[in-house]
């Protein structure tokens, strides 16, 4: 999704844990954390996805209920809201990079629990963005021709063709995290990061599955969304 007029622009990542493992372990995610499918939301689906899970990819179809729902919260997060400062989040001002900026997301909330290579691009950049604010990434990523070219490789090796990078797209990924005992939605689209409330480690997956349920009752006839786990291996 074009976040800016003009904006510079990415081919759209495929919601294929495969292709994001093989895209994150090439950038210094060493073995031991995965994204894998939720292939369900009952708890025999859930108990499935490995733990502890570290975050979850949202993709879902943007429309015109889902962009009210957004202006609508928007205005509720302006009011005032509980976000605590230790969440990693930034805007997305890159066309079609809504995959990437998710992975970031889910990475850079964790990078006490994740193991990254000594010298690797992960490390070098959430060293380089770490006291920047969310506006400054996001221009650090326009400028990020290495993970730029790194991106387009992992969108051409999905299972299907990527459309031209100039399309519109309305599909969007968005992050959800725990952080300090709240579950936090990260959407690089919205103005700061959205509380949905009280969460854990040992409860992430769901407490999501709660909020992504509202997010598909605004579209039942739909069946483009998926919902991807980043694990740690025990």
């Amino acid at each position: 999704m074009d976040e800016a007029p003009g904006a510079k622009r990415w081919l759209p990542l495929e919601a294929n844990p495969d292709v994001m493992n093989q895209f994150v372990q090439g950038l210094g995610l060493r073995d031991g954390t995965a994204f894998g499918d939720v292939y369900g939301f009952d708890d025999e689906l859930l108990s499935m996805v490995p733990t502890p899970v570290l975050a979850v990819l949202f993709l879902y179809p943007l429309n015109s209920e889902s962009e009210a729902a957004q202006l609508e919260e928007q205005e509720r997060i302006l009011t005032g809201q509980r976000v605590s400062n230790e969440v990693y989040f930034m805007k997305q001002t890159v066309g079609n990079a809504c995959g990437t900026v998710g992975l970031l997301h889910a990475i850079g909330n964790n990078i006490s629990q994740i193991n990254l290579e000594e010298g690797s691009y992960f490390q070098k950049f959430f060293q380089s963005t770490a006291q920047m604010s969310p506006d400054e990434r996001a221009r650090f990523l326009e400028s990020d021709t290495e993970l730029e070219g790194a991106h387009c490789l992992a969108a051409c090796g999905g299972d299907t063709a990527p459309p031209d990078s100039s399309d519109s797209v309305d599909l969007h990924f968005i992050c959800f995290v725990c952080v300090e005992g709240g579950l936090y939605e990260l959407d690089g689209r919205k103005s700061q990061p959205v509380y949905h409330g009280s969460s854990s480690p040992e409860t992430v997956l769901k407490d999501t599955v709660r909020v992504v349920q509202s997010f598909i009752s605004k579209n039942p006839d739909s069946i483009n969304f998926n919902l991807i786990a980043l694990s740690k291996s025990p």
